[in-house]
């Protein structure tokens, strides 16, 4: 159970807070029509992402269970594999994402002990990487990111086997403040170099013939889903140790603006940074801004590389930023699995983050040799293109339309002071799934036609095999038996209020003996 509501807040908004946030928002926005993608943005964010936020928090609160045991709650046959196949997805972009947290650390430390380098190109790929020549050569080991990389998995492992209130809360309570202010310390100085306004004028300056482009409004939607960490088992996991009494629509509202602000705020450290490296290398801008691991491993460094004074010292604190925002989110995915596994085996803690910590390095292991980059790029293309969006639609189609629809409105107004009635159902219900859909059925067709990322198809058909397998556990898993029997949620949520009202009672009971002074 969560120590405090400050806690499971900044715990959950730490789980949102990734390495996308700070790499991926600010080149979504600047390539969708700069501040005009904030439309489309913050509508998918009320129609998407809140609603469904405020869904896995329902679940969760409401069963006290990880996904799997939530979906078994909401219907006796045929959905617990929904909750599995959250938890699958979650687990593979654990054993991928602890890989990119070790290649910051490497890169940390290498700057810290060698200084930056001439080529950053050469230097993250063949010096930190050893980058072998395709997915079909894995070369060996690429040692120090082995190194890194089971260091990382400790680090997770001591957080999670701590426990939710002393390890997870504890720890978030010590980065999410300094998360925010290492990332504040970044933005005021890369809005204060030369040409760092320029960079923000690029960033937010808006372009709102591009609304009327689908993609854009595609592309927001992708983000905002993404980004909150939908789909993995998270949040359910985590509302699930919440207090009795706690307000699930304000927490939706405040976890999911939480991580738009920061992805927001970083774009100010990123592109004002980006328009110094502009106007210092005399270029114009569309010449050195980037996206994803280019931005983050190349492209910034570099651009901290050449001011005069301090680039050390804020590529120390950039890289420290994407460690402790990858530290928060990596162990919210460890805990997501660890209390499945709880759940359905009736294991204790420690034993079952020691067996999700093994099977996840062992998994983990193909990304670390010098072709792991380009499996790393293949699997995620798949898991945070599709199954996530495959999760999500899945969980809101059996929660609203098969299961409980009506009945989670009534207890979600029943905790919250602001009661949202039937509209959130039919929102969540038809208009996020269809826009889920959509998405999914743009990418489907994308792949179809292009491939990915110029792979020979037997790479991708690999890529497409650990999805499938994924489908696989998640069928089989339901198959074994539970340690006890698993209460309907009707039967659960029923028992529960029984209980508070019994409680209620007792007090009220001692209270009135008590002041009558009237002896049992």
């Amino acid at each position: 159970m969560w120590g405090t509501k400050l806690g499971f807040i900044l715990a959950a908004v730490g789980s949102a807070i990734g390495l996308g946030n700070i790499w991926r928002f600010p080149y979504m926005t600047y390539s969708n029509g700069g501040g005009a993608f904030l439309i489309p943005y913050f509508t998918a964010l009320i129609l998407v992402g809140i609603t469904v936020m405020m869904l896995e928090l329902v679940l969760g609160h409401s069963t006290k269970g990880s996904a799997p045991l939530a979906l078994k709650r909401l219907k006796a046959k045929g959905s617990e594999w929904i909750g599995w196949l959250g938890v699958m997805a979650g687990f593979v972009i654990l054993t991928y994402y602890m890989i990119i947290i070790g290649w910051g650390a490497v890169y940390l430390l290498k700057i810290l002990l060698g200084g930056f380098p001439t080529d950053f190109e050469g230097f993250f790929f063949n010096d930190i990487l050893e980058l072998s020549a395709g997915p079909g050569v894995l070369g060996g080991f690429s040692v120090s990111v082995l190194i890194a990389v089971v260091a990382v998995w400790l680090i997770n492992f001591i957080i999670v086997n701590s426990g939710v209130k002393e390890g997870l809360e504890k720890t978030m309570k010590v980065f999410m403040p300094i998360l925010f202010v290492l990332i504040l310390a970044l933005v005021i100085r890369g809005v204060t170099l030369v040409g760092g306004m320029e960079g923000i004028e690029w960033y937010l300056t808006p372009d709102f013939s591009k609304l009327t482009d689908v993609q854009i409004w595609i592309d927001a939607c992708g983000q905002v889903f993404f980004s909150l960490s939908l789909g993995f088992g998270i949040m359910i996991a985590y509302s699930s140790y919440l207090p009795k009494k706690s307000d699930i629509t304000r927490n939706a509202f405040i976890i999911s603006l939480m991580d738009s602000g920061f992805s927001f705020l970083a774009g100010f450290a990123v592109f004002g940074t980006l328009g110094y490296m502009a106007v210092s290398k005399g270029v114009p801008f569309e010449e050195v801004v980037a996206q994803s691991i280019g931005l983050a491993f190349i492209v910034f460094p570099q651009a901290l590389s050449l001011m005069p004074v301090g680039g050390e010292i804020l590529a120390a604190v950039f890289f420290f930023c994407l460690i402790i925002a990858g530290i928060s989110s990596s162990a919210s995915l460890l805990e997501s699995v660890t209390s499945s596994v709880m759940d359905k085996f009736n294991v204790s803690r420690r034993k079952a983050v020691v067996a999700v910590t093994i099977c996840g390095l062992l998994c983990g292991l193909i990304y670390t040799t010098k072709g792991g980059l380009y499996w790393l790029d293949i699997v995620d293309y798949f898991f945070s293109k599709y199954m996530l969006l495959i999760v999500g639609i899945l969980e809101v189609l059996v929660a609203i339309w098969i299961c409980k629809g009506d009945k989670l409105v009534t207890y979600i107004d029943s905790r919250s002071e602001l009661k949202i009635g039937k509209l959130w159902k039919y929102v969540v219900g038809i208009i996020a799934p269809l826009i889920l859909l959509v998405i999914l059925a743009q990418y489907t067709l994308t792949f179809l036609s292009e491939g990915y990322g110029g792979y020979e198809w037997i790479y991708l058909y690999l890529g497409l095999g650990v999805v499938a397998l994924s489908f696989i556990v998640s069928f089989a898993l339901p198959f074994l038996p539970w340690p006890k029997k698993v209460e309907s949620w009707d039967e659960f949520v029923e028992k529960e209020q029984n209980d508070d009202e019994s409680d209620m009672n007792g007090k009220q009971g001692k209270i009135t003996k008590s002041d009558s002074g009237v002896d049992a």
